[in-house]
């Protein structure tokens, strides 16, 4: 070997020692930054008219891609899990324990107590103005519930136009960056740093919508949604979605009073078992908005006509004619089986009997439908009240059953219903955040391993040594020639 061809081969052994140098520090200081691929520097053998050496071949990215895919799956899930227990969680707060004296059974436990009261001494008017007071309490908490559940879907509503604005900007960016790494790589340049940007972005997107990431020439990617959907392939596709400000009862994807989605303009299925973009946080609002709190509406609708029915009876109070609204109305009528959608939001207590409303308590004692006072001691219908309440009666409407149930029953029914929804949402949230702490541990465990790195910088300091001795070699060597 000539002194040229020594010296050249020292010089690439010190550039590859540098760089690898420079290499191992990056992972080192990343090795907790979430996204960052461990960097890989990748030699070769240079021999270069005759002269021999090390070639730095580029940078490579040591990613676990299967990993890497499966915990992108399991964040999106456990996203649809943590939005899909937030849900329950709020409707069993909404609906309360029986120890919340705010909550619907306590109400009927109250109200019941009230006329109770009030038929032991019909006489007194403190007691029929409690029994009014209690009646409109319970009427308002199931209003509360039924308010607070179009909160939730108003709020599901806002949430989707927000999440699909990020969806569409990501796209975007991943589009974008896709085009930057292909520019990189073929001006031989190092891409790694936006690999990783993408691979943020990426795990970002399908915290939204589940998706699977396709490799493409020139280090491209495509995206495609668990569902089906084609969300980037070449260019990123545009999700749309037209958000409302207020959403009620009546409102449905159906009924075109609320958006969709839809997909370069063409419409997308947004149900929770075939919807496009099902499976994730986006998925998850869409459930909310158009099926669970939908469900909740229609058993609470059902427990509100219950009710209504028990009161608008002649056989409870004679002084009421057949289609007379009763002590519970719909926004003071009666109750109409075609009209029942949103009854809860619409229960009241009838204004005959409340003050309030420019009525008189003593019509609790003496019939809605009384023009003048009756006899004050007498208690019976007050008595009637109370024995309608616990009455069993078959639910005209919900998913009840075929039982008969007092309104207590019904109330506790529902109430551990929700309970049970609860409790497998939180199951289901349990599941998905195990998993996905497991995946995430095991990517960490196939990233940066700091031990790993340390020992490889030693390596590279025992090279770079080497090389820099064989410099110093071949300079005593010239120094020798030169002096004779």
């Amino acid at each position: 070997m000539t002194i040229s061809g020594a010296l050249s081969n020292a010089m690439t052994g010190l550039r590859a020692a540098g760089r690898g140098a420079e290499i191992v520090s990056s992972n080192i200081s990343n090795a907790l930054t979430p996204g960052y691929g461990r960097r890989v520097l990748e030699l070769s053998a240079a021999s270069v008219g005759g002269t021999g050496g090390v070639r730095i071949d580029g940078v490579n990215r040591a990613v676990n891609e299967g990993i890497a895919s499966d915990k992108r799956l399991a964040d999106a899930e456990q996203s649809h899990a943590q939005t899909t227990a937030a849900f329950y969680s709020k409707l069993e707060t909404l609906m309360g324990t029986p120890d919340d004296p705010n909550s619907v059974s306590a109400r009927v436990a109250q109200f019941e107590t009230a006329l109770i009261t009030a038929a032991s001494r019909p006489e007194a008017p403190e007691r029929l103005s409690q029994a009014v007071t209690d009646a409109r309490g319970l009427a308002s908490s199931i209003s509360t519930v039924s308010s607070g559940l179009q909160e939730a879907r108003s709020l599901a509503d806002r949430t989707i136009g927000e999440q699909v604005a990020s969806l569409n900007t990501a796209l975007k960016q991943v589009e974008a960056l896709n085009a930057q790494i292909t520019a990189a790589q073929v001006q031989s340049q190092d891409a790694t740093a936006l690999q990783d940007h993408r691979q943020r972005l990426v795990d970002d997107i399908s915290a939204l919508v589940p998706v699977r990431s396709v490799p493409r020439n020139h280090g491209q990617i495509a995206l495609y949604s668990t569902g089906g959907a084609i969300l980037l392939d070449g260019s990123a596709s545009e999700i749309g979605f037209e958000r409302v400000n207020l959403v009620t009862p009546y409102m449905s994807v159906e009924a075109g009073t609320l958006s969709g989605l839809t997909l370069n303009g063409n419409p997308l299925r947004t149900g929770s078992e075939s919807g496009a973009l099902r499976g994730g946080a986006i998925g998850a609002q869409f459930a909310i908005r158009d099926e669970l709190a939908v469900t909740a509406q229609g058993e609470l609708d059902a427990l509100a006509r219950d009710l209504i029915t028990r009161f608008q009876d002649p056989a409870v109070d004679p002084t009421l004619s057949v289609g007379d609204a009763g002590l519970f109305t719909d926004e003071g009528n009666a109750f109409a089986p075609a009209d029942e959608l949103g009854l809860a939001l619409r229960l009241a207590v009838h204004s005959a009997v409340d003050p309030a409303q420019g009525g008189e308590t003593w019509r609790m004692r003496d019939g809605i439908g009384a023009t003048v006072p009756g006899n004050t001691g007498d208690g019976s219908l007050l008595q009637s009240l109370a024995a309608a309440l616990n009455q069993g009666q078959t639910p005209a409407s919900g998913s009840f059953g075929g039982g008969s149930y007092a309104l207590i029953e019904l109330v506790s029914t529902l109430s551990a219903d929700i309970g049970a929804d609860r409790g497998n949402a939180d199951q289901m949230l349990s599941f998905a955040t195990t998993r996905l702490n497991e995946l995430t541990q095991q990517q960490l465990a196939d990233g940066v391993d700091s031990d790993d790195e340390i020992q490889r910088l030693m390596i590279i300091e025992q090279t770079y040594a080497a090389n820099a001795r064989v410099i110093e070699a071949v300079d005593e060597m010239m120094q020798t020639i030169m002096r004779l």
